[in-house]
Parts: C-alpha cells; sequence; structure tokens
C-alpha cells in the first residue's frame, strides 16, 4: 500500500528523520465511500512492512501488504514491491531494477488469484526541493500479462520532516502505461496514476498516528478517479 521509496544513498544521509524499517496498519474504508465500484465488498485492515537498506553499493527498498479483506478477516491478498538502486562512482543516475507481484483469495468464493508480475529497469534521480527529499526514476516495465505488455513508468518519491520532527510527509506518484485488454484480443495501450500521499504525527521517535490517501485513475480495473482516506498507525523499528 504505502511506497516512501527513497531509494538513494543520499536522501537517506541527509533526512536523518527516515526510518530504516517500519511496520503500518491502515484503516480503509472503501467499501463504505464507494460499494462495489472499487471491487470491495468490506471494509478491511492492511497490515504494510517497509524496509529500506542502504550501503556502499547503492540501496535495497521492498513493502509487503497483507489486505485483511477475505472471509471472517482473514488475510485475503499479499503484494510485494522489491527495488534495488546502484551507486556507479559519481555518476548522478542510479541504475534501477525492481519486481512487483503478489497473490489474493476471492471473498466467499473458493478459488483464488495472482497478481501479474512486473519487471522494471531504468534510472533514478535523487534530488531536494526546499525541505523535501525527492526521488525519481524512468523505467522499462514488463507486465507478465496473459499477452505480455511491454510499457513505461514514471514515478517520483518524497519526504519530509516539519515542526521540529513532529509531523512528517511523505508519499509517492506513480504514472504507467499497460495493454488495455491483458489477454491481447483487443488492442490499444491505457494510462495508469496511482498516488499514496501520507502525514504522520510523531508522537514518540518510533509510535506515530497518521493518515494516508490513495489517489487513484484507471487502477485495478477501475475507468474513474478515486480518492480513499485510511486511518493509520505506524511503529517504526
Amino acid at each position: 500500500m504505502v511506497r516512501n521509496i527513497v531509494l538513494s544513498v543520499a536522501i537517506l544521509c541527509v533526512a536523518g528523520t527516515i526510518q530504516a524499517q517500519n511496520l503500518q496498519l491502515h484503516f480503509d474504508p472503501r467499501n463504505s465511500l464507494y460499494g462495489d465500484k472499487v471491487g470491495a465488498p468490506v471494509n478491511y485492515l492492511t497490515a504494510t512492512f517497509e524496509m529500506f537498506k542502504p550501503d556502499q553499493w547503492g540501496s535495497t527498498f521492498m513493502f509487503v501488504d497483507f489486505d485483511f479483506n477475505f472471509d471472517k478477516r482473514n488475510p485475503g491478498l499479499a503484494y510485494a514491491e522489491i527495488a534495488r538502486e546502484f551507486k556507479i562512482g559519481d555518476f548522478p543516475l542510479l541504475p534501477h531494477i525492481e519486481y512487483n507481484g503478489g497473490l489474493g483469495l476471492v471473498r466467499e468464493k473458493n478459488f483464488g488469484f495472482s497478481i501479474p508480475s512486473s519487471y522494471l529497469g531504468g534510472f533514478g534521480y535523487p534530488f531536494q526541493l526546499g525541505n523535501f527529499f525527492m526521488s525519481t526514476y524512468v523505467a522499462y516495465k514488463l507486465n507478465a500479462f496473459q499477452e505480455v505488455s511491454h510499457d513505461a513508468q514514471w514515478t517520483i518519491t518524497w519526504n519530509s520532516s516539519l515542526a521540529g520532527g513532529k509531523l512528517s510527509l511523505g508519499g509517492f506518484f506513480d504514472l504507467w502505461s499497460e495493454n488495455k485488454d491483458r489477454t491481447g484480443v483487443e488492442s490499444g495501450k491505457k494510462l495508469i496514476l496511482l498516488s499514496e500521499p501520507q502525514i504522520w504525527y510523531n508522537v514518540t521517535s518510533q509510535f506515530a498516528l497518521g493518515s494516508e490517501i490513495e489517489l487513484s485513475y484507471n487502477f485495478a480495473g477501475a475507468d474513474k478517479f478515486y480518492a480513499i482516506p485510511t486511518i493509520a498507525t505506524k511503529w517504526n523499528f
């Protein structure tokens, strides 16, 4: 769900408030807001584990989401992303590789599904804009649909600490293309937008309360724009 993908050693070193690992729990009210229009027959909790680890060769970022939206509030979806960026001396662009994919279950049904894998390769660039520490990358994206989709993705991420460290802002913006028809029967491409800005009040250095807003268009089978806020807690390890 949440991708504070600060995939740059430089950004991590400057933004000292960024934690290497955290666990988040979000209450997602999308059914109350939109009903079945967003494919969610119930409101549910999402648990997210994030990890960012820099080293002398670059940095690794990963996250795993678990949606508790199956029968009796058991986990019904698991989705993960893992990305690696590499430092090459003083070269300003960072080679970027990434994998996305997951598995799910259909509520009140006896079958599951696989979220098609995506494989990305491109270049990232970290920079600072005022109090915001940011990173962006452009990548070729292979979507492993029934008919393989060759696409492109642009991502920008941001993080900032305000009010003496009591307030944190973060999030990402993704824009990518994919086949309109994943089976290949119909031709043509579509653009998909997904952004998840976050705001956190840091009660302590480890515990935070906050919210995330999922902003999407053409995402997960929906052909409209949706804004879905959450109520969340976060624990920094």
